[in-house]
């Protein structure tokens, strides 16, 4: 299974999202340092969730959710992840 069908496989079973949509940005930096080295193709993502899982949170706390919930994927190669995380109506 690919990185990105798990992040979505796991987000949407965690946190039941309204929206979910993941960008996979790898293409744009393949090329750089930090990138040399890296097995994995699918490397960088953006990700805009909306879910109810996520009210009355931080910001910082529903980053943190998200990347504890990704710890996995980010051990298998996810670099980089830019999430925009709000609950419904925000």
């Amino acid at each position: 299974m690919s990185i990105a069908a798990r992040i979505r496989a796991k987000l949407t079973g965690a946190l039941n999202p309204v929206r979910l949509e993941l960008v996979d940005e790898s293409a744009h930096h393949a090329g750089h340092a930090g990138m040399q080295g890296l097995a994995a193709q699918e490397t960088h993502f953006r990700l805009a969730i909306e879910a109810e899982a996520f009210r009355g949170q931080s910001r910082v706390q529903r980053q943190r959710e998200v990347y504890r919930l990704l710890a996995q994927e980010f051990e298998d190669g996810l670099h980089a992840l830019a999430v925009t995380a709000k609950a419904p109506g925000e």
